[in-house]
């Protein structure tokens, strides 16, 4: 082959490696297997593009092709994981969690095999042409970066894992509905046990390092099914290009008619925190026969009144404690609803330190979600997809749940309800809640507050939510007979 012909391969290459990978994993690979398939494929295409164009050059060329290759490929979807990088604490956030490790299992298995292939063919044709004291610092380099590669090699096929339960059930599963997959992990002391359906809160949320963590008590009196919403790190893959509301309810439906069949109960548990208490509550309004009874903690009524009233008392807040410069940018802005996550960021990132709770005593800590990573039931690689999945997924369902309002939407449910808050919730969504439950009609209803606890308040205060549960259990034991 001609020198010329060599070296468009060798671009060539990388470039539809690129443009692969960027359809079949816009926002990186999400688990194990597309992970070392993304590391192998990269190794081979850059051992051969250094091999084809004999320049070492390619350990550059071939990574920045692929790399905009990629970007390409993409440009047909949005959200802060593909959209352009956005400078601020979530944003770099998703810098580092989405292309950091999307380079880590590409771009860098594309940079060690160039540079390797390069250097076989050259010294294959009689050397590289650089002096002894170049020559081995471009080798130590470039086995210093293979050495980091088998690293996280290793680290990708690390799998998850969940201590045993003898004599009950505990496993990490996956729902298959519509064509998207959807992580589960199930755990109880008793497989015969009523059924609890965990709904995490944020759209593209996990909550099972926190369920782990916190209440492991839950697994006495259930078999515990915690469920990944569509883009949380079991449920990388399933997140659509245009999530609906109607995709989380249909996904949340698929899960609890999945648990029925795997257990065999006429109807499961529910109990949906914050965010997913929307798409949870719709679930029960039209498919009662589902549900025992439905639990909501830091139940959504009125997301766009909520913010609103937050939004305000966060600017009172800060201006109270000698932040101008924040309430002033929060004046400036104007109240919600916003457009995307970033205009959203000065709410979320300052909810914990305006609307504080007691923190003596509790089980959680100040980080939330934050700190229950360090579970074995996630890999690495979804330990790295844990707070980018909720980013993607707030910015693509929040601006699309503001006309939600239960006040006229759900007047009426068919099940038992029960009503959890914290203290320390903040006080506009408690407001809200106190409207909609005086007029909301059901079997049973009651509103449950558990003292100093705040939004978080079943991993705050795991204690009193555990006894709650058990006592949810013994008053709706009928309405969950086996089938």
């Amino acid at each position: 082959m001609r020198p010329t012909g060599r070296v468009l391969l060798a671009v060539s290459l990388p470039v539809l490696w690129g443009l692969a990978a960027g359809w079949w994993t816009p926002r990186g690979p999400g688990s194990t297997g597309p992970a070392l398939a993304s590391i192998g494929v990269s190794l081979a295409v850059g051992l051969a593009a250094g091999w084809l164009s004999r320049s070492r050059w390619a350990a550059i060329a071939a990574p920045v092709a692929y790399a905009v290759a990629v970007e390409l490929a993409r440009l047909r979807l949005g959200g802060p994981s593909v959209d352009r990088p956005h400078l601020s604490g979530l944003g770099v956030v998703v810098l580092l969690t989405v292309r950091g490790v999307h380079g880590a299992l590409s771009l860098l298995p594309l940079f060690v095999g160039a540079a390797y292939g390069a250097g076989i063919a050259r010294r294959a044709a009689g050397g590289d042409g650089r002096g002894p004291v170049l020559r081995w610092a471009g080798r130590a380099t470039v086995g210093v970066l293979a050495a980091v590669l088998a690293l996280v090699t290793v680290g990708v096929a690390l799998p998850a894992r969940t201590d045993r339960i003898p004599g009950g059930v505990a496993e990490l599963t996956t729902v298959t509905t519509a064509g998207r997959h959807l992580g589960l992990l199930i755990r109880g002391q008793d497989p015969t046990a009523p059924v609890l359906l965990v709904a995490p809160g944020p759209p593209g949320g996990s909550e099972i390092g926190s369920v782990r963590r916190h209440l492991g008590g839950l697994e006495r009196h259930f078999v515990v099914a915690t469920w990944d919403r569509a883009g949380g790190p079991k449920s990388w893959s399933a997140f659509p290009p245009a999530p609906t509301l109607e995709n989380e309810v249909a996904d949340l439906v698929a899960v609890a008619e999945h648990l029925r069949r795997r257990f065999g109960r006429d109807r499961v548990h529910l109990l949906a925190h914050s965010g997913a208490s929307i798409p949870g509550l719709l679930a029960a309004q039209r498919r009662p026969e589902l549900f025992a009874s439905y639990v909501g903690v830091g139940q959504v009524v009125s997301l766009r009144e909520a913010d609103a009233s937050q939004h305000a008392d966060t600017v009172a807040w800060a201006r109270g404690t000698g932040r101008a410069d924040l309430a002033d940018r929060m004046a400036a802005q104007g109240p919600p609803p916003y457009g995307d996550i970033w205009a959203y960021e000065p709410l979320l990132a300052n909810e914990a330190g305006a609307f504080d709770f007691d923190r003596s005593g509790n089980s959680e800590g100040a980080a939330g979600v934050v700190e229950n990573l360090g579970v074995p039931e996630y890999t690495p690689l979804e330990k790295a997809h844990l707070l980018p999945g909720f980013i993607d997924g707030w910015d693509a369902l929040y601006p699309r749940l503001q006309d939600v309002d239960f006040r006229t939407q759900v007047r009426q449910l068919a099940v038992p309800v029960y009503l959890v808050d914290g203290e320390h919730e903040v006080p506009g969504r408690l407001r809200l809640l106190d409207q909609w439950y005086a007029q909301l009609q059901a079997p049973r209803k009651e509103h449950v507050v558990i003292p100093g606890a705040g939004h978080r308040s079943l991993f705050q205060r795991p204690g009193p939510f555990v006894e709650l549960m058990a006592r949810v259990r013994a008053e709706t034991e009928g309405a969950n007979a086996p089938r």
